[in-house]
């Protein structure tokens, strides 16, 4: 932008159309403004220092819910099969710009930022392969200097097995200063590794919802729902079993199947997002781990996640931080959710839940998505402020 002495010439002494006053007034002004524009040069300058440029690969679906859920930021384009796809966003002291899609491969984008924040899948070997070889990409960026700091949001394994990035962090002589991962991992010290929320089913398009006057005011038909897959032995043939022998079965939206359908069609995602809307109780059952995303995706649409609060086989478990695993993340931020440790407390809750009044229900209703609200708010804050914390030269020395 053209400044004021772009337009004032003052190079032309033969013509003059100020007397002496004036042009002492007009140079002492002129003088005045090059001070102030020093002054906020100087400023910007200074913020620039101070402030963190952050740039977020998301080469795994958690990602978006990071990105869009928690952050809110947005993407263009906005078609979720784009191959390439980015945003950015201003917050705190950081400016933040987010990657995503097939397209974006090590060494074939430019790489924007002193600071990275790698988002990647854990969950089982191949993608283990594959999350490697963006480590050694951004280890080749760290050490030829192009990258100062690099920080891992990893979708970890749901037994907790994930010792294969332990010899990455910075802390066992590898580069990676902060690891933010899923699931009740025994890692977490709340220094440099942090528990991470699973969020909704961003990988099967799960939308972020915006609460509306009917998902709070609308009284729902079904008293719960409950749709999944129903693996032999496990406690969700249970489940099953005791709404069938009480004829709660009828009371609730159950759908249940043999096979687990990783791909969402049209229809059952309308259907799921119907079951949400339409029963008042979400019931949770264990999988391979007791956090889902189904408790996630019930909060988004007001419908409180009742949920079985006990530990699965494998390596989760309390951290040297937290004792109340599992789900801790959820239990430390105070989820108004309702806990049972056995399927046939349940029948003794429908019965509570049929005697409470669609006005109960409502105020229900608000604290739950208004906690899940600040939930996320709260997730976005400390992210910040923990890359924040470990990325910008602290002021101390």
């Amino acid at each position: 932008p053209l400044g004021f002495t772009d337009h004032v010439a003052l190079g032309n002494e033969e013509w003059n159309p100020w007397d002496a006053d004036e042009k002492n007034e007009l140079a002492a002004s002129q003088q005045r403004y090059e001070a102030n524009l020093k002054i906020i040069k100087y400023a910007r300058s200074h913020l620039e220092q101070t402030s963190l440029r952050v740039q977020i690969w998301g080469k795994a679906a958690i990602g978006l819910y990071l990105w869009q859920h928690i952050f809110g930021g947005h993407l263009e384009p906005a078609d979720v099969a784009a191959q390439w796809r980015e945003g950015s966003q201003k917050a705190g002291k950081t400016y933040f710009s987010f990657l995503t899609g097939p397209s974006v491969v090590p060494g074939y984008f430019s790489v924007e930022a002193e600071h990275v924040v790698l988002v990647l899948n854990g969950r089982e070997p191949e993608k283990i392969t594959y999350a490697t070889k963006w480590l050694h990409y951004a280890q080749t960026l760290m050490e030829t200097r192009k990258i100062q700091h690099v920080a891992v949001v990893l979708l970890g394994n749901e037994q907790c097995n994930n010792a294969w990035i332990q010899p990455y962090l910075k802390r066992n002589g590898g580069f990676v200063n902060l690891l933010f991962v899923t699931y009740d991992c025994a890692l977490v010290n709340e220094e440099d590794i942090f528990q991470w929320p699973l969020g909704v089913a961003t990988y099967r398009s799960f939308p972020v919802v915006e609460p509306s006057w009917s998902m709070l005011h609308d009284p729902r038909p079904y008293l719960c729902n409950f749709l999944g897959t129903v693996y032999k032995n496990s406690s969700r043939e249970t489940l099953i079993k005791i709404l069938k022998q009480d004829g709660l079965d009828k009371l609730c939206w159950i759908a249940a199947r043999e096979q687990w359908q990783p791909q969402e069609t049209n229809e059952s995602f309308k259907n799921y997002q119907d079951a949400l809307l339409q029963s008042d109780l979400t019931l949770c059952p264990v999988g391979i781990n007791t956090e889902c995303y189904r408790i996630y995706e019930a909060c988004s649409y007001g419908s409180l996640p009742v949920i079985e609060d006990v530990m699965t086989p494998g390596d989760c478990g309390n951290s040297s931080m937290y004792h109340s695993a599992p789900l801790q993340l959820l239990k430390i931020m105070g989820a108004p959710f309702i806990f049972i440790k056995n399927w046939k407390e349940l029948p003794a809750i429908l019965e509570k839940e049929e005697k409470m009044s669609l006005q109960e229900k409502i105020q229900r209703r608000k604290k739950l998505l208004e906690w899940y609200r600040n939930f996320k708010a709260w997730m976005r804050q400390k992210f910040i402020n923990t890359l924040e914390n470990s990325f910008l030269p602290s002021d101390k020395g």
